[in-house]
């Protein structure tokens, strides 16, 4: 396992996080300790959850093994968020001071912590001022309560915004941002990881693995069933299987990561989480399983090294698609130039 800094903060984390939105739902918690008890024996440091993961029920399992294991505890670095609705008041969601004051406090209380490592905005919030949002986690900076603060789902804009509004006022910054990225999604690159490598932020990908695309376990033109997401709910969120079947280009991607797990001796998953852990501003790929065969399998891709004619061709053949302007290629020669001057 290789280690790496949070963004421009001084804490180092493992370059894999473990995702727990599994656990209570698709993993119990006698499965989801050993899946802990597993990542923290392979150097794994960095815990991510939110309060909305299984209403709370997450940040219970998470809590009750740092309570059990409090030599693994020192080394890991807890995170969760807080932003949609654990209640049905018209406060009970946001990023208003009002709801994360509870918020906060109450994952702290699941966690069973008296600091949370880092909190994070789950989305954006169109109605709470984004300097009241600041100002909130500054405070909670400086009462001890966290020791950074990140967002998750933002906008490029939103990110910047939120940046300089904390740099103009003198409050803690933010230090990292944790979107939706994998081979199948990166749609990121056009404006948030400029953004994120402007304002020195680490990215932590959620999804990897595209919704278990990319581990190779679908076949084109044959709806999954079984016990996989898929399986139980074809129309599940993103990464419904109807559209993305239909995309010829889906397959180019699966085929192409197919093509170079099979000259590496690996799995589908280890290929397309070491080329998400490989790209710029990424601090630490987010995993989630359901069983400890699965964490083992993804775990592995800390070993794997890719070379640069396969990172390559994985990236060219997973090129987003955009329009003409403002990201095609000559929209992009616009924002550039050459030092040596001309056209």
């Amino acid at each position: 396992m290789e280690y790496r800094t949070l963004g421009r903060s001084g804490a180092i984390v493992s370059e894999f996080a473990l995702g727990t939105m599994t656990f209570g739902a698709e993993a119990d918690e006698p499965t989801s300790h050993a899946i802990l008890d597993d990542y923290a024996a392979a150097g794994g440091t960095f815990l991510d959850t939110a309060d909305v993961y299984t209403r709370g029920t997450s940040e219970e399992i998470v809590g009750r093994w740092l309570a059990a294991n409090p030599a693994k505890a020192e080394q890991m670095v807890v995170a969760t968020k807080g932003r949609f609705p654990m209640g049905e008041g018209p406060n009970d969601l946001g990023t208003s001071r009002r709801h994360l004051r509870t918020a906060l406090d109450a994952s702290l209380r699941r966690l069973g912590v008296e600091h949370i490592d880092l909190y994070q905005m789950h989305a954006w919030d169109p109605h709470t001022p984004i300097e009241e949002t600041l100002r909130f986690l500054d405070d909670a900076v400086a009462a001890g309560k966290i020791g950074y603060y990140g967002f998750s789902n933002f906008l490029g804009w939103q990110l910047t915004k939120a940046v300089y509004e904390a740099r103009a006022h003198g409050w803690a910054a933010p230090v990292t941002l944790q979107p939706q990225y994998s081979l199948l999604v990166r749609g990121i690159e056009a404006e948030i990881v400029p953004a994120a490598l402007d304002a020195g932020m680490g990215l932590l990908p959620w999804s990897p693995l595209g919704g278990g695309w990319l581990s190779g376990k679908y076949q084109r033109d044959t709806e999954p069933t079984g016990a996989t997401r898929l399986g139980e709910n074809p129309q599940r969120g993103m990464e419904a299987w109807g559209p993305r079947n239909a995309r010829e280009k889906t397959w180019d991607i699966i085929d192409t990561v197919g093509s170079v797990a099979q000259a590496h001796g690996v799995s589908h998953a280890q290929v397309a989480l070491r080329w998400v852990a490989d790209q710029p501003a990424v601090t630490s790929v987010i995993l989630g399983a359901r069983t400890r065969e699965q964490l083992a399998d993804n775990l592995a891709a800390a070993d794997l090294r890719l070379t640069p004619e396969e990172n390559d061709e994985l990236t060219r053949v997973s090129e987003p698609e955009h329009e003409v302007y403002p990201y095609g290629s000559q929209a992009i020669q616009q924002r550039s130039r050459k030092v040596e001057g001309g056209r």
